[in-house]
C-alpha cells in the first residue's frame, strides 16, 4: 500500500487566506492521520500575480500555526525542487510528450485571432472554446513556425466525444460531457506551464496520493485525469472542499475586504484558536465537542468527516473561541502573549506591576486587542464626566459620591502608614468595607467612587480595591483627589 503524500501548493500572490489556511489544514491532517507525509510546493509560474515577500508570509503562517511539513523549500526532500519557476525546464518534456502522443499541439494563434475568438463567442451567448484552427497544421509547417521562432503554446487535446466521469470523496461520481471542456494551454508562450499543467506533472513526480483543494476545481478535474490516462499515471484521490462563505450568498474574499489569517492575527486573534476554528469550517469530529489541539486533530481527524456543505465564517464564534483559549491560557503563557499590548497602553517604562495587571484581564479579554483600550487608564486618567459617579443599583450619586470621598481620603491620610505596610486588595477591601459600616452607608457607596475615581471610565477590568493595588497608595490619593475636585466644582 502507498504511503499517504498530500501537498499544499500555494501561489505566492500575497497574504495567507482562510480558505488556502484551511486547505493546507486539511492535506496536513490527512497525512499525519495515516502516517503519511505532508508537502509544501510553491506554485510561483504566474509571474505577473507574483508578490514580492508573499513567500515569506506562506513560510511564517505555516510556522505559527505548527503545519510543519516533510519536503519543501528550505526542508528539502528527493523530489525537488519544491519551487516551480526552478522547474520550468521539466515541463516543456513532458507536454513534448503529449505532442508526441497526440495528446496535445502547438499553437501559434497570435493575441489579437483569439481575442476575435472571444468577441465572436460572447455575441453568440457562448464561453469562449478554441477553434482548434492549429490542429490542422502539417507537420512541415510546425516545423517551419518553430524553426522561425515564433511564439506558441501547447494545447490539450481534449477528446469532444464521450464522457469523463472521476471520483471524490467529498462529491462522490462526477461525470461530465467531453464536448464541454476546453483545449486548455500547457504551456504558456513564455514556456512556463500553466497551473492546470504544472500540477498534474508534479503531483505525479512527487508521488501525490491525495489532492485537496476548493470545488471551483471539480469542473478543471476532468482534464486533469485526461492527461493522466494519457500519461499512463494512477490517477490520485480527490478530495475537494466546498469554499469558506463570508454569507449564503458570498465568498470569504480578500479582495472584498474579508480577514486573512495575517489581519486576523493583527487583530489580536490566537494563532491555534483560528486553526482550531477553520478546521470545523467543513469538517465534523462528531458529537459536541469544538475544542482541539493539532495533536488532537491529527489523532481525530477523518477525510469521511468532511462536508460537501459551505461552511459560514462567523467572526462573532471566532471571537468566542479566542476568548475561550485566552482564559484557558497558564498566567505564563497569557502574559507572554499580551505583554506587548499592556506595554503599549501603559508605556515601556512604567513601573506599574505589568503581571498584575494581566491577572486582572485575563479573564476579560476576547481579543489581544482589546487589551489597550482596557488598561489605558492605569498610564493617564482621562477626562471623564462626573455623571459615571452615578449608578442606580450601587446606589450612589454625585452627592453622596462627594460626601464619601471626603472620608475615603481622609481615612487614608490619616492610616497612611498601616495601609502601606498592607496595600493589597484583599486587605484593603476589608478596610474600605469597614469604613463603610462606620459612616453606614452600603459597601457598594464606598467602592463604586473609589473605583470610578481610579479609572476615570464606566467599565473597569477589576474592582476599586484591585485598581488601587496596581496603582499603589500616592497615586491612588491622586486620583481620588481629582475626583473630589471634579464634584466639588459642579456641585458648589
Amino acid at each position: 500500500m502507498a504511503v499517504t503524500r498530500t501537498r499544499f501548493a500555494p501561489s505566492p500572490t500575497g497574504y495567507m487566506h482562510i480558505g488556502n489556511l484551511r486547505t493546507a489544514l486539511y492535506e496536513y491532517l490527512i497525512a499525519r492521520s495515516q502516517g503519511g507525509q505532508f508537502i509544501l510546493r510553491i506554485e510561483d509560474t504566474d509571474q505577473e500575480r507574483f508578490v514580492e515577500g508573499s513567500m515569506d508570509v506562506i513560510y511564517k503562517t505555516l510556522e505559527m500555526t505548527g503545519i510543519s511539513y516533510d519536503e519543501g523549500p528550505g526542508v528539502g526532500g528527493e523530489y525537488g525542487p519544491y519551487i516551480q519557476s526552478e522547474r520550468r525546464g521539466i515541463y516543456l518534456e513532458y507536454a513534448k510528450q503529449l505532442v508526441e502522443k497526440k495528446a496535445a499541439y502547438y499553437c501559434f494563434c497570435t493575441k489579437e485571432r483569439l481575442e476575435s475568438l472571444k468577441t465572436n463567442d460572447g455575441e453568440l451567448g457562448a464561453s469562449f472554446n478554441y477553434d482548434r484552427h492549429c490542429l490542422t497544421l502539417s507537420q512541415e509547417e510546425i516545423d517551419k513556425n518553430l524553426a522561425e521562432g515564433k511564439p506558441y503554446v501547447i494545447r490539450q487535446l481534449v477528446p469532444r466525444e464521450g464522457k469523463t466521469t472521476f471520483h471524490d470523496v467529498v462529491y462522490g461520481d462526477i461525470t461530465v460531457d467531453n464536448e464541454t471542456l476546453d483545449d486548455q494551454i500547457l504551456i504558456k508562450s513564455d514556456g512556463l506551464p500553466t497551473y492546470n499543467f504544472a500540477n498534474v506533472v508534479d503531483d505525479h513526480l512527487m508521488k501525490i496520493t491525495h489532492v485537496v483543494r476548493g470545488n471551483e476545481y471539480l469542473s478543471s478535474t476532468p482534464k486533469y485525469n485526461i492527461l493522466y490516462q494519457a500519461f499512463g499515471w494512477d490517477i490520485p484521490t480527490y478530495v475537494h472542499v466546498p469554499s469558506v462563505m463570508k454569507d449564503a450568498q458570498h465568498k470569504l474574499s480578500k479582495r472584498n475586504g474579508d480577514a486573512s489569517f495575517q489581519d486576523l492575527i493583527e487583530k489580536g486573534y490566537l494563532a491555534e484558536a483560528i486553526l482550531n476554528y477553520i478546521a470545523l469550517l467543513g469538517w465534523s469530529p462528531g458529537g459536541t465537542r469544538e475544542f482541539f489541539t493539532l495533536k488532537e486533530l491529527e489523532e481525530n481527524f477523518t477525510i469521511e468527516g468532511l462536508s460537501k456543505s459551505p461552511s459560514i465564517f462567523d467572526i462573532e464564534k471566532l471571537k468566542w473561541m479566542n476568548a475561550e483559549y485566552i482564559r484557558k491560557a497558564t498566567p505564563e503563557d497569557f502574559m507572554a502573549m499580551a505583554k506587548p499590548y499592556i506595554a503599549a497602553a501603559v508605556g515601556e517604562d512604567s513601573v506599574l506591576d505589568l503581571n498584575k495587571i494581566a491577572a486582572l484581564i485575563q479573564q476579560r479579554t476576547e481579543i489581544l486587542t482589546d487589551i489597550p483600550e482596557k488598561i489605558d487608564f492605569f498610564k493617564e486618567l482621562p477626562d471623564y464626566d462626573t455623571a459615571i459617579y452615578c449608578h442606580k443599583k450601587m446606589k450612589t450619586d454625585k452627592e453622596n459620591s462627594k460626601a464619601n470621598l471626603e472620608k475615603i481620603i481622609a481615612f487614608f491620610k490619616e492610616n497612611e502608614a498601616e495601609l502601606c505596610s498592607k496595600w493589597q486588595s484583599s486587605e484593603l477591601y476589608a478596610v474600605l468595607c469597614e469604613l463603610a459600616t462606620k459612616c453606614e452607608v452600603k459597601n457598594s457607596q464606598i467602592l463604586w467612587p473609589v473605583r470610578t475615581a481610579l479609572s476615570g471610565k464606566e467599565v473597569s477590568p477589576g474592582g476599586a480595591t484591585e485598581l488601587a493595588e496596581i496603582l499603589g497608595y500616592n497615586e491612588t490619593v491622586r486620583r481620588l483627589e481629582i475626583g473630589l475636585e471634579k464634584l466639588n466644582k459642579e456641585l458648589i
